[in-house]
C-alpha cells in the first residue's frame, strides 16, 4: 500500500496516445490514493518537467513518433535520478525490458497487462522510500562520525595548536623586528648616499665643465693627456654617483613596456664577453611572457651586474642560468627587498658558485658592503639593483645554498591589459631603401676586428656612402633599433659570440626588407648557402681587390628590395 498522506501522488506521464492515457489513468484509480497526472509527449516537454521534487513517479511509453523511452530514461537519470521510472508499453519485449532495467529503469508493465500497474507502482514507491531512508540514515551516521572525530581531534590537539600558535607568533615578531631594523638601516643609508651623490654631481659638473673649457685652450700634447686623464676620472666619479642614486631610488627612470625575453637574447654576446668563455650560459625563457613596465636601459645594467656577481662567485668555469617567467606572489614579504603580493614578470640569474653564508645575506644590499678583495669591487652592484627594482615597484628574492650556488630572482611590475611582449624590432618603419639622386646612402658596417673595420669604413666613405659602425652582432641590432633606415648592412661572417649568420637571421626577423651584404673570408660554400648567401655575385673575398667591395655595395643598394631579406655576401679575412 501507498503510505497514507494528505498529498496526492504526483505522476509524470510520457504518452502520445489519448486512449492509452485514459486506460492507464482508469487503472490508477485502483491505487486507492489520490493522484495528479502531468502528461507530456515531446522531448522538450519531458526535459522541462523532469526535475527533482516535482513528481513522485514517472510512467513512460517506450516508442513515440519523435521521442523514445530510452532517451527519456537517460534524461530522467541525469536530471532526477531518485524518482522511480516505470516503462508502460505495448511493444516492449523481454530482452528490451531487461536492458532497460540494467540502464536504470525501476520496472516495466505491458499495456496488455495493466492489471499489474497497481502492484508495480506500490512496489516501486516502497523501494524508493526505503532507499531514501537508507541514504538519510547513512548520511546521518556519517555526519555523526565526522562530528565525533572532529571533537576528538579538537580536544586532542587543542594544547598542541595553542603552543604552535604561540611559537609562530614569537617567530613572526622576531622576523618583523629584524625586517624593520634592516629596512630602517637601508633607508638611513639611502638618505645619506642620495645627499652625498647630489653634492658630488654638483662638484663633478664644475670639474667636467672646466676640463672641457681647458681642452679648447691648451695645445701641447702633455697637457691634453693630463686633461684626458682628469676627464676620465670625472666620468668614473659620475658613474659612481649614478650607482649611489640608483640605490637611494633617486635616479630618473623612463618606464616603458619591455619584453625581457628580447632583452636577455640581445645581451647574450655582451654577457659572454663580460663573464668569459669559461662560464657556460643557459637561458630558460617563458614563451608567453608578460611585458614588464620598466626602464629598458636600467634592466640591462641589472642583468649585467647580477651576471658579473655570479661569475665572481664561481672559482673556475661554472654555469650561469638566466630564466624568465610570469609569477603571482600571494604571501606577504618577510624582508624589505622582497615583493609585495601581486603579478610580476620575473627574471632570475643563477650560478653554481660558492653560495652566501647568513651573515653575508643579511648585508648583501648595503652599499659599499663587499666580500671581495680590496680593489676587486665597489660594493655597489647589488645596492644599485636593489634601488632600481624597488623604485620600479618590484622586489628581489635570494635563494642560496653554501657550496652549491645562488639564485637571485628579480620581480618586475607587469604591464596590465597588454598581451605577450613582442619583439621590439618588428614595428614597420617606412624607409626609402634606394637613395634619392644626389643623396648619400647609409651603410652599417659590422666587424669585430677594429683594424679591418677601419679599412672597410674608409673605403666605403671614400666611395661616397654615409657609414656607421658596429663591433658585434649585438651592437648592430642596437644600432638598427636606433635607426632602422639603413640602405645596406655590411656584415662580417665570422665573429665571436653572435656570428654573422645569427645576426642576419635576427635582422631578417626584425626588419624583413633590410638588405645584408656578408663580408667574409670563410670560403666554405655550404656555410654561406646555409646563411642565405648564394652565387658568385653574392661573395666578395678579403683582402679586397680592384674595387670589388665598392662595386658590390653599389649593386646591392641599386637593386630594389623584395619582401624578405636578401642576403648578399662578401668574404672576410680568415682568422
Amino acid at each position: 500500500m501507498i503510505e497514507p498522506s494528505a498529498d496526492p501522488l504526483r505522476i509524470l506521464h510520457l504518452e502520445d496516445s489519448d486512449l492509452d492515457a485514459e486506460l492507464i489513468e482508469a487503472e490508477l484509480d485502483n491505487l486507492g490514493h489520490p493522484f495528479v497526472i502531468e502528461r507530456v509527449m515531446t522531448r522538450e516537454e519531458f526535459t522541462a518537467t523532469a526535475i527533482p521534487g516535482r513528481h513522485d513517479l514517472i510512467l513512460a511509453d517506450y516508442a513515440l513518433p519523435t521521442f523514445d523511452g530510452v532517451s527519456a530514461l537517460g534524461i530522467a537519470r541525469e536530471q532526477c535520478p531518485d524518482i522511480p521510472f516505470i516503462f508502460c508499453s505495448g511493444t516492449l519485449g523481454e530482452d528490451v525490458a531487461v536492458e532497460a532495467l540494467k540502464n536504470g529503469a525501476t520496472d516495466y508493465v505491458g499495456k496488455q497487462r495493466l492489471d499489474r500497474m497497481t502492484r508495480t507502482i506500490v512496489r516501486a514507491l516502497s523501494e524508493a522510500r526505503a532507499k531514501a531512508e537508507r541514504a538519510a540514515a547513512q548520511a546521518a551516521l556519517q555526519a555523526l562520525n565526522d562530528t565525533l572525530e572532529a571533537r576528538i581531534a579538537e580536544r586532542t590537539h587543542e594544547l598542541a595548536e595553542t603552543n604552535a600558535e604561540l611559537k609562530h607568533q614569537i617567530v613572526e615578531r622576531e622576523r618583523a623586528e629584524e625586517a624593520l631594523r634592516l629596512n630602517q638601516r637601508l633607508e638611513a643609508v639611502g638618505q645619506l648616499t642620495s645627499g652625498v651623490a647630489h653634492d658630488f654631481n654638483n662638484l663633478l659638473t664644475v670639474i667636467a665643465g672646466n676640463i672641457e673649457f681647458l681642452e679648447r685652450a691648451v695645445s701641447d700634447d702633455r697637457s691634453k693627456r693630463r686633461l684626458a686623464m682628469m676627464r676620465g676620472a670625472a666620468e668614473r666619479g659620475a658613474r659612481l654617483t649614478a650607482q649611489l642614486l640608483a640605490f637611494s631610488r633617486r635616479q630618473r627612470l623612463e618606464p616603458t613596456p619591455v619584453g625581457l625575453n628580447d632583452t636577455v637574447a640581445s645581451m647574450r654576446d655582451l654577457l659572454q664577453s663580460s663573464i668569459g668563455g669559461a662560464v657556460q650560459i643557459e637561458t630558460t625563457l617563458q614563451s608567453d611572457l608578460w611585458p614588464a613596465l620598466i626602464d629598458a636601459t636600467q634592466i640591462e645594467l641589472v642583468i649585467l651586474n647580477l651576471a658579473i656577481n655570479a661569475r665572481d662567485a664561481m672559482a673556475v668555469g661554472g654555469r650561469l642560468t638566466i630564466e624568465t617567467a610570469n609569477v603571482t606572489i600571494s604571501g606577504a614579504p618577510t624582508r624589505p627587498e622582497q615583493p609585495q603580493p601581486g603579478e610580476y614578470v620575473m627574471v632570475s640569474v643563477s650560478d653554481t658558485g660558492s653560495g652566501m653564508p647568513p651573515n653575508v645575506l643579511k648585508r648583501v644590499f648595503e652599499p659599499f658592503f663587499t666580500t671581495k678583495e680590496v680593489g676587486k669591487g665597489s660594493g655597489l652592484g647589488l645596492a644599485q639593483v636593489y634601488g632600481f627594482v624597488k623604485q620600479s615597484g618590484g622586489g628581489i628574492r635570494i635563494d642560496t645554498v653554501l657550496g652549491e650556488g645562488t639564485s637571485i630572482k628579480v620581480y618586475l611590475p607587469r604591464v596590465v591589459g597588454v598581451g605577450t611582449a613582442s619583439s621590439q624590432g618588428t614595428t614597420a618603419v617606412g624607409c626609402t631603401r634606394t637613395p634619392l639622386t644626389g643623396s648619400r646612402s647609409k651603410l652599417l658596417v659590422v666587424d669585430d676586428d677594429a683594424d679591418v673595420r677601419e679599412v672597410t669604413v674608409t673605403r666605403l666613405s671614400e666611395a661616397g656612402h654615409d657609414v656607421r659602425e658596429a663591433a658585434s652582432g649585438l651592437q648592430a641590432l642596437v644600432a638598427l633599433e636606433a635607426d632602422p633606415c639603413i640602405d645596406l648592412v655590411v656584415l662580417d661572417f665570422a665573429m665571436p659570440g653572435m656570428n654573422g649568420a645569427e645576426a642576419a637571421i635576427e635582422i631578417r626577423r626584425r626588419w624583413p626588407r633590410m638588405p645584408v651584404l656578408f663580408v667574409t673570408g670563410f670560403a666554405d660554400a655550404m656555410a654561406l648557402t646555409l646563411a642565405g648567401a648564394g652565387g658568385a655575385d653574392a661573395v666578395v673575398l678579403k683582402p679586397f681587390r680592384d674595387g670589388e667591395l665598392e662595386r658590390k655595395v653599389a649593386a646591392a643598394i641599386a637593386v630594389p628590395v623584395q619582401p624578405g631579406l636578401r642576403l648578399v655576401s662578401d668574404r672576410a679575412r680568415e682568422r
